[in-house]
């Protein structure tokens, strides 16, 4: 039975959460939607671009030093989330909180799986999104060809695994388990967290993550492991990165 928290303590873990919300994805999802509410007023949402992976400056050396820099300073609040969680005093070690540790082989697959699943699903949402005129044309690769341009693709979805599972179910589940939220509360709010920072991309992305948040919240609720929903994305967004054709096999917008 989880035992009443004292007020300081409550208000202690609602400022963590709020603290790496603003430094990490909850500052994606306010931009997000200021994004969506711009493309929107412009003219229908099917005709915008969502350009990822761009570049930053047109000298490709120093274009690369920036796409490392933001990469590494992205990370930090994975970081200082960690560094939080590490400071509590479980019974249980953190890494097996957080279904890191051991079975790597396993989790791997499991990553397989889930991507297979979701990654169908991510284009069948897509491709509905886009006849229907609600989601913008998702452009995933504007690195130019370079030498790094496959390393750096492979680090920023590397990256985005990280941040997002790590933030969201390693950090915001725990935290909101402490404050006495239920699974399927913690699950749906969560979804529709990880929906919001895709809403510049448009409707169907969001609707499609909440979906894609749902099976992820489903399966840490049973499996309680966080490695196999590192895996599931980083392998989402690198096929995602690397083979951009896909989408465009499926854009009828």
């Amino acid at each position: 039975m989880m035992t009443e928290l004292e007020p300081q303590e409550r208000k202690r873990l609602w400022f963590e959460l709020g603290l790496i919300a603003a430094l990490s994805l909850g500052q994606s999802a306010v931009y997000a939607i200021v994004r969506l509410a711009d493309i929107a007023t412009r003219g229908p949402i099917s005709d915008a671009q969502a350009k990822l992976n761009t570049s930053i400056s047109p000298r490709p050396g120093f274009d690369l030093i920036y796409q490392l820099l933001d990469i590494g300073f992205t990370l930090v609040p994975v970081a200082l989330a960690i560094y939080l969680l590490s400071r509590d005093r479980p019974a249980q070690p953190l890494s097996t909180r957080l279904g890191v540790d051991g079975h790597r082989g396993r989790d791997l697959g499991h990553g397989v799986l889930i991507f297979l699943i979701i990654g169908i699903g991510t284009l069948g949402v897509y491709g509905g999104g886009r006849a229907l005129g609600i989601t913008a044309e998702i452009q995933p690769s504007n690195l130019g060809d370079h030498w790094w341009t496959i390393p750096v693709l492979l680090l920023s979805a590397a990256k985005n695994g990280i941040v997002e599972e790590v933030i969201i179910f390693g950090f915001g589940w725990l935290r909101l388990r402490q404050l006495g939220f239920g699974p399927w509360p913690i699950i749906i709010s969560l979804a529709l967290f990880r929906a919001s920072y895709h809403l510049y991309q448009g409707i169907g992305p969001f609707i499609g993550n909440v979906a894609m948040g749902i099976i992820f919240g489903w399966y840490f609720l049973r499996k309680g492991r966080l490695m196999p929903l590192v895996w599931a994305h980083v392998i989402i967004d690198a096929v995602g990165f690397l083979a951009p054709g896909v989408l465009a096999l499926v854009d009828i917008g």
